[in-house]
């Protein structure tokens, strides 16, 4: 059982709070807690631990922990590292369940540093004692009034108790996503920085909020992960939870990477494995600040929609056209309005635009009812699951103003688990009136489209549960070092991915005899389990069309591979039929030192190499999002019938995506990796196959 199981409920709802280096002096690390607690309207125990003062703040300050005598859910400790090891021993005598460790001078400073910190939460874990940080900001429970925190960022305003939980791996971060929350006026139900994640990681916190009922939304800002496992059950417990969590995962590039390590003493890992990963797993990865706060906004006022469909109401053709054209991007829905419905619009005004953007134009301003009627029409007869109406300036007059909160209230009371949503110019105020009827809106359109996107994308993850947790029916264990090319495609058989005919031959008549009994034309490769780059030493030979080629193609590679590789261990020559037409693809398997072993779908030959045209999830791999994965390489289109040629077997495809995930995941430690390369798509019904193959075991000093 991963620690992600227990309960960290005494954690962040506490019910009596000890602040180790607890101080009087106002602004001080060690006075700012109690300040909190105590204009805040915390209603449990407080305990000032302090040895040189009988009294603070108004509370009774003791010399220990220990000296309190009472039950103590969570400890602060606002002190330098230097006396975090003897407070420790005292908190352990005290029986304190949890500590928050403002405490830095640790794993993001130096070896000597993680050290300390390694024996540090050794000792807490032995003592069942849970830990944020250190070198942390800490943590507020929003909703009851818990302030765990030194972050001054509170003195300039409370952010207002609502749905949205946020954690935080860098504590500057995390303070500016406060402030930026309560300046936006989002409702926050907890707020979380992890720091160096000794114990607590934000997995941890995700799997906390996911069964939190006050948190309806989660954020989460990361900048490495250090145990993917963990991180997969915590995004799993949200979305099975129905909670969105919106991510933003900084180091996406090298130099990126290199500074989020330096920062928090976090493994970056690879980018394209958390992009597979969030994708899984139903999280969306916004790209910017910017989009990172929309989305949460809008889903803590909107929801996710319970229809496809987007619906674009305008009074401007032009931005009607922009909406359209963003939507697109994102692969939305923008389906025409019926027939019906169009013929209605026409005969209200002869001049409007009725498909989808629906132009009303400015007519608007002498006919208002035009807007709600026609967002009415909109959601009933062309069964859209959002509707954005778009109104420019129209937003700042108060007649406008006032039409809009009455057609929030309408069409939310009336289209129940629609998403209605506004752009135009606004007052802080009206857009908090429209929040107040479950309307989210934005200024600008194109921000309001991304929103779309990402609350569309959580619907569909919703309808589409495809994690497929009984992948897993057998098991191998592979030796370390490489496979040859036939023990390769003979293992992948076995799990599903077809390879082609393949026979070995020792000796050159042998080699003859094979050919003839395969069919010309043949291939012939060198067979060993220590030439992985077979082309290299000149061990492959294409198009062999009758037995003296053969013979003379024996002689010479094995002349050649002698020169090349005269250590190597041979096993022969492999012997398989020419495979002609279809479509080459790429398939692997890597394993990530985070997230265990990741599968990889791409377009062969040069787009690999030139255009990194690849996709990633992490094994298992599910039948549904192996042909997401299909779907997603940029010259997908070739597997589809491009230009008159013949349709791809992607079913076939999809299964052998699907068999290397089995084989993965049967393998388990023992695997290093799985090279499939080519991988033939066949026209649609005859299947596809390996060409050739590599499996290597994982070495025991990895493992």
């Amino acid at each position: 059982m991963t620690r992600i199981n227990e309960s960290l409920d005494s954690f962040f709802s506490p019910r009596s709070i000890a602040v180790v280096g607890a101080s009087a002096t106002p602004g001080k690390i060690g006075a700012i807690p109690i300040t909190y607690q105590n204009d805040y309207g915390f209603n449990g125990e407080l305990y000032p631990i302090n040895p040189g003062r009988d009294e603070i703040q108004g509370r009774k300050a003791y010399p220990t922990l220990a000296a309190v005598g009472k039950p103590i859910d969570l400890a602060i400790f606002a002190i330098p590292a230097a006396a975090v090891d003897a407070s420790l021993d005292d908190a352990i005598a005290a029986g304190v369940k949890n500590i928050v460790m403002f405490s830095a001078g640790f794993a993001e400073v130096s070896e000597d540093g993680k050290a300390a910190q390694q024996r540090l939460i050794a000792k807490a874990r032995a003592a069942g004692i849970r830990m944020v940080g250190p070198n942390c900001l800490g943590f507020m429970n929003i909703a009851r009034s818990i302030y765990a925190t030194f972050s001054p960022v509170v003195f300039s305003g409370r952010a207002q108790t609502g749905s949205i939980g946020i954690v935080s791996q860098s504590g500057a971060f995390g303070a500016y996503a406060y402030a930026m929350a309560r300046e936006r006026g989002l409702g926050l139900s907890v707020w979380v920085t992890t720091g160096n994640e000794a114990d607590i990681q934000v997995a941890d916190c995700i799997a906390w909020m996911a069964s939190d009922p006050n948190t309806k939304v989660i954020m989460a800002y990361m900048e490495g992960c250090q145990n993917g496992e963990r991180l997969k059950e915590a995004l799993a417990l949200a979305r099975d939870a129905g909670k969105p969590v919106v991510v933003v995962k900084v180091g996406r590039t090298e130099l990126g990477a290199a500074a989020a390590a330096s920062h928090t003493a976090s493994l970056a890992g690879n980018d394209a494995v958390f992009d597979a990963l969030f994708k899984q797993y139903g999280a969306w990865r916004a790209r910017t600040i910017e989009d990172f706060f929309n989305i949460a906004y809008a889903l803590s006022i909107s929801g996710v929609p319970s229809k496809g469909k987007l619906g674009l109401l305008t009074v401007s053709g032009g931005v009607g056209v922009l909406m359209a054209d963003d939507a697109a991007d994102y692969g939305l829905d923008v389906a025409p309005m019926p027939q019906a419905a169009q013929d209605w619009l026409l005969a209200q005004v002869p001049f409007a635009a009725p498909r989808n953007p629906v132009d009303i134009t400015g007519q608007v301003t002498s006919q208002v009812s035009l807007i709600e009627d026609t967002a009415r029409v909109m959601l009933r007869d062309g069964d859209y699951g959002s509707l954005i109406i778009f109104l420019a300036a129209a937003g700042l007059t108060e007649r406008m103003q006032a039409l809009q909160k009455e057609v929030a209230q309408k069409l939310t009371a009336e289209f129940p688990g629609r998403v209605v949503m506004f752009s135009t110019l606004f007052t802080r105020e009206h857009q908090r009136a429209l929040d107040e009827c479950g309307c989210a809106s934005f200024q600008e359109p194109s921000s309001a489209i991304r929103v779309l996107a990402a609350l569309d994308y959580f619907r569909v993850q919703r309808e589409t549960q495809h994690i497929d947790r009984d992948a897993v029916i057998k098991h191998v264990a592979l030796s370390p070092g490489a496979l040859n090319e036939i023990d390769s495609l003979a293992l992948l058989n076995k799990f599903g991915v077809a390879g082609v005919p393949s026979r070995i031959a020792t000796r050159c008549d042998e080699a003859v005899t094979v050919a003839g009994s395969l069919g010309f034309p043949v291939v012939m490769k060198v067979l060993s389990s220590e030439i992985t780059h077979k082309s290299d030493v000149g061990g492959v030979v294409l198009s062999l069309s009758n037995e003296d080629s053969v013979r003379i193609a024996y002689d010479k590679m094995m002349a050649r591979i002698h020169e090349a590789a005269p250590t190597a261990k041979l096993d022969g020559v492999l012997i398989a039929p020419m495979v002609r037409g279809g479509v080459e693809c790429i398939l692997g398997v890597h394993r990530d030192p985070v997230m265990g072993p990741v599968v990889m779908f791409g377009m062969g030959g040069v787009s690999v190499e030139l255009l990194k045209d690849v996709s990633f999830r992490i094994a298992p791999v599910s039948p549904t999002e192996a042909r997401a994965m299909v779907d997603e390489v940029k010259l997908s289109p070739l597997l589809h019938g491009y230009r008159g040629t013949a349709p791809a077997d992607i079913d076939a495809l999809t299964q052998a995506i699907v068999g290397l995930s089995k084989l993965a995941m049967a393998a388990g430690e023992t695997l290093e990796s799985i090279d499939v390369n080519p991988f033939i798509a066949l026209p649609a019904g005859q299947g596809a196959m390996a060409l050739d193959a590599v499996v290597i075991g994982r070495s025991q000093s990895t493992r």
